[in-house]
């Protein structure tokens, strides 16, 4: 995570902890802002947790890309096949 990331994440949480901080205000210690304010507590240490360590390679990273034509399959590839969960060609068979 960039520098830059991490600063917009905690400012995110910041103003996060305030608008919780302003339900508080409004509802009292009710469950649900207690509720909310643990949220935000739990979002404030993995935010912590993700800089302290490093980042997973991606998944799929080095792949190379395949490019599939536009131009449509030979219908011969088909022949015989089912479609699925409808069942074959009534006409194949008869």
């Amino acid at each position: 995570m960039t520098t830059t990331e991490v600063m917009d994440l905690q400012r995110t949480i910041g103003h996060l902890r305030e608008c919780v901080g302003s339900r508080r205000d409004v509802y009292g210690d009710a469950s649900a802002v207690r509720r909310l304010a643990n949220d935000v507590d739990r979002l404030d240490i993995d935010a912590h947790d993700l800089t302290e360590s490093p980042p997973r390679p991606t998944v799929g990273a080095g792949t190379e890309r395949v490019q599939v034509p536009d131009t449509p399959y030979d219908r011969s590839l088909w022949q015989g096949a089912d479609d699925e969960g409808l069942g074959g060609n009534p006409h194949e068979n008869a």
